[in-house]
């Protein structure tokens, strides 16, 4: 940002909070300044597909349920429910102080109550081919339409589905689940990315792609804390777009930016010992906060062979991804890229952290270049003649760790070549199913295992679901299905477990690890969520000035 930028914003910022100011003048406004590294494609909960989205649209939206620091599924915009006997029905009963932001396409620009016909319209709007919401999978299957959702009066709304869903409550959880105003979303219509209007702790001042996004307080805001003081403390969220992440870093050291998520490793050494610890330069100088998050780091092989391109990729031959997978050593990844903040990714898709995981009954692989390269020779490849060189597709953001795979496949025979894009074009290549090998990462959109397995359920394909790599497989259709009926939680997660074992039996992807959250802040901040979807809930957050 330059130097005039800078003026505007601080300008912009100013005029924002004056906006909000109080009687009591004596009052230090508070701003948390955070840096979006890699954009920011929307602000409309329909397409909250990445973690920016996810950060933003958790400030500025609720849901009907909410995640506690544990993982566990608590009220939010209902305050109770029930289930039918057969578990097909859910009855929400929602709270009546729940209102939408000021807006000037409500009458008199008052936001007004939240109704159940709210979440008539937002779930409907979720699967209607016409919105084509990237979370539409969501509900895809479970119920038979708009029909399922279903106002029963202001204050009860129901959902009918198709048959039990055993992890649906914890699905509702997802930002995609938010409430929207109708008025406002058809007023705007894709414009509504960039006009959003919630219920969240914060309302939507100002947005400049790509240099700054400005968050203000919501005053009427309906949760409190312990002691009755309602949410949010902070006055303003701003955050800026800074891509280079050594830049943030050192505007974090000079305490422009409040929080910072990960450490890259252009200066993670500097930071961390190979054990994870802070070194001796930075002890007290800022908080480390680390703990498990549900993120799986992988590699995307598309496998659908019905594609044009991959006709005549060598990733269309299972010995071939199998033997990519065992020819990455990621104890040492993790060691000198993450500098111990992950997990080896050795047991499956489903991370580390997650409920019901156990890596002593999920299959995987390890660091084997002697079976890769047997793979290499039955696939017709050995020692990697006569393979096509393979286009691996990445981030500027993860070069390191694209430079580590590339150097582990060169070494058993495997060539590749390594194109960085910018992270919105990557991520709209994938979802158009038009790059064969490809960084990726999951978080989990809710704390289940079905999350993850949704990812290679066949119903789940482009251009209706997260299915990157075209994976289809009947009997785990059949099994994934299956579980939507399983109530208890352990015969569930052993379900998951076999469904994981036979994804990585075909290799649609490699595991690279099980990632960490990572999380950075001003020793002047606190109250800061620990979540384990690393969901930046700042509710909740206090800061000194």
């Amino acid at each position: 940002m330059n130097r005039l930028s800078d003026y505007l914003y601080v300008f912009m910022l100013c005029v924002a909070l004056s906006s909000c100011r109080s009687n009591d003048e004596k009052h230090t406004k508070t701003v948390f300044n955070l840096n979006l590294d890699e954009g920011l494609t929307s602000l409309d909960p329909a397409f909250c597909r990445n973690r920016n989205t996810i950060w933003m649209d958790n400030q500025l939206y609720n849901g009907l349920v909410q995640l506690d620091d544990s993982l566990q599924t608590i009220p939010a915009i209902a305050k109770n429910w029930e289930t039918s006997a057969d578990g097909s029905i859910y009855t929400f009963h929602l709270r009546n102080d729940v209102f939408f932001h000021d807006d000037a396409h409500f009458r008199g620009g008052k936001g007004r109550k939240v109704t159940a016909a709210d979440f008539t319209y937002s779930f409907s709007r979720l699967i209607d081919p016409k919105v084509a919401s990237s979370g539409s999978w969501i509900f895809s299957d479970k119920v038979t339409g708009k029909e399922a959702f279903e106002a029963v009066n202001d204050s009860t709304f129901r959902i009918t589905l198709k048959q039990p869903f055993a992890p649906f409550l914890s699905m509702l959880t997802a930002q995609y689940c938010s409430v929207v105003p109708h008025e406002v979303v058809e007023f705007y219509g894709k414009d509504f990315r960039s006009h959003p209007v919630g219920t969240g702790p914060f309302r939507f001042k100002y947005w400049k792609e790509g240099e700054t996004l400005v968050l203000l307080k919501n005053e009427q805001y309906w949760e409190r804390d312990a002691s009755g003081k309602h949410l949010p403390y902070l006055d303003a969220v701003q955050a800026g777009f800074i891509d280079d992440k050594q830049t943030s870093f050192l505007e974090f050291l000079k305490k422009k930016l409040d929080f910072l998520n990960d450490i890259d490793g252009s200066y993670r050494d500097d930071i961390l010992t190979k054990t994870g610890n802070i070194t001796k330069k930075y002890e007290d100088k800022f908080q480390l906060s680390t703990g498990p998050f549900l993120n799986t780091v992988y590699l995307g092989m598309l496998v659908d062979t019905n594609l044009a391109i991959v006709k005549n990729s060598p990733l269309r031959k299972l010995k071939v991804r199998q033997a990519i997978n065992c020819a990455i050593d990621k104890r040492n990844l993790i060691k000198y890229l993450r500098n111990g903040l992950a997990s080896p990714g050795q047991a499956g898709f489903i991370p580390t952290g997650m409920p019901g995981f156990d890596a002593q009954k999920a299959h995987g692989y390890n660091y084997n270049p002697a079976k890769c390269r047997r793979l290499l020779a039955e696939a017709g490849y050995p020692n990697g003649k006569n393979m096509p060189v393979i286009t691996l597709n990445s981030t500027v953001a993860y070069h390191n760790l694209i430079e580590y795979v590339q150097g582990e496949l060169d070494r058993v025979g495997i060539k590749t070549n390594v194109e960085v894009v910018h992270g919105a074009s990557l991520r709209e290549m994938i979802a158009k199913n038009g790059i064969n090998f490809f960084y990726g990462n999951w978080i989990a959109d809710y704390p289940d295992g079905e999350n993850y397995l949704s990812v290679f359920y066949s119903k789940n394909k482009i251009p209706f679901g997260p299915n990157y790599t075209g994976f289809n497989n009947r009997n785990l259709d059949r099994l994934y299905e299956s579980s939507y009926h399983i109530k208890d939680d352990a015969q569930r997660h052993a379900v998951y477990r076999q469904m994981d074992n036979l994804i990585m039996d075909q290799a649609p992807v490699v595991v690279l690890y099980y990632d960490k959250r990572v999380n950075l802040y001003q020793n002047n901040i606190s109250g800061y969520s620990a979540n384990a979807q690393n969901q930046l809930t700042l509710k909740r957050i206090k800061k000194i000035n």
